[in-house]
């Protein structure tokens, strides 16, 4: 199965944020620095440009931190913010058309989804929270066509990089950033 870019595994199993992980989480936090999202999610497209997604594709801090208070553990919300993130960039990438200035860049996240996907993919199932899976199940389904709302990109980007590092800067010893 693929989720979200092109050649995205399904993440089936999470443990502990592994050094794998660590290191392509980093390597996306670079990616995701404020002056290329400006350049490549607002600059390149035209004004209050917006993307129609689904409500479960928008994971907001607010939303973990809601998750995290009903005891959801954090191997089972990094698995939520990677299918959610990871469509996130798919349907920015649905929009564009290949010549556009900010493909290449779109490109090069799905390149870092689909690697954080293998890594995943090495660990042993583990059981993940309904609130969870149902949640997943929602970010793939098609037939939630009615449940949709207009997200800017560069919003979509900004709210993938704040949950990444609220899930993955302690266990991976980021730094303030």
């Amino acid at each position: 199965l693929t989720f979200g870019c092109p050649g995205v595994l399904a993440a089936l199993g999470l443990a502990a944020a592994a050094p794998g992980e660590c290191e392509l989480t980093r390597l996306l936090q670079d990616k995701l620095q404020y002056e290329m999202r400006l350049r490549y999610m607002k600059h390149y497209f035209p004004i209050d440009y917006t993307v129609q997604v689904q409500y479960e594709e928008v994971l907001r801090p607010a939303n973990v931190t809601r998750l995290r208070n009903r005891t959801v553990s954090e191997a089972a919300l990094r698995y939520l913010w990677f299918h959610v993130s990871s469509q996130a960039v798919l349907r920015i990438r649905e929009v564009l058309p290949e010549k556009h200035p900010s493909w290449k860049y779109t490109q090069e996240l799905c390149q870092l989804f689909d690697a954080l996907g293998t890594e995943y993919s090495k660990y042993r199932q583990t059981d993940v929270e309904t609130v969870v899976a149902d949640l997943v199940k929602l970010v793939h389904s098609a037939g939630a066509e009615s449940r949709r709302k207009a997200v800017r990109p560069k919003a979509l980007l900004d709210n993938c990089l704040k949950v990444m590092r609220m899930l993955y800067g302690v266990p991976c010893e980021w730094g303030p950033g």
